[in-house]
């Protein structure tokens, strides 16, 4: 391999590498990822419980965010073969080492509420 095709096969994977984190970052960065990926924390959770945890998220929005979920392997889904069946969602490696990001967002939001209120207020009064 020469220098010059190994100097492009890396610039190559640093941009698959960077195209891929911005795909992934829209799949993680909405409401319902975040809200469910907290809502999981280290527990395994059946799919019904999911669901009342998670607050105004519709059945349809659940099953495609935690489908996007598994792909990007943040959640693990293990269906036990029962009538009916049982499907229980825990997070991954990935999952729990994303959650620590997630509840330092929480704790960041927390520690400035009343700095974000009174911003939103001065900003909506103009």
């Amino acid at each position: 391999m020469t220098e010059q095709s190994s100097s492009e096969e890396e610039r190559g994977d640093v941009m698959r590498a960077q195209a891929l984190a911005r795909e992934i970052f829209v799949n993680i960065a909405n409401k319902w990822a975040l809200l469910i990926i907290n809502a999981l924390g280290e527990d395994t959770r059946r799919f019904t419980e999911l669901h009342a945890a998670v607050e105004g998220i519709s059945h349809k929005m659940l099953t495609q965010t935690l489908r996007t979920l598994e792909r990007d392997g943040v959640v693990s889904r293990l269906v036990h073969p029962t009538v009916p069946p049982r499907v229980d969602y825990t997070l991954t490696e990935a999952g729990l080492s994303l959650q620590t990001t997630v509840n330092a967002m929480c704790v960041w939001t927390r520690r400035h509420l009343d700095t974000i209120d009174e911003a939103r207020h001065r900003f909506d009064a103009r």
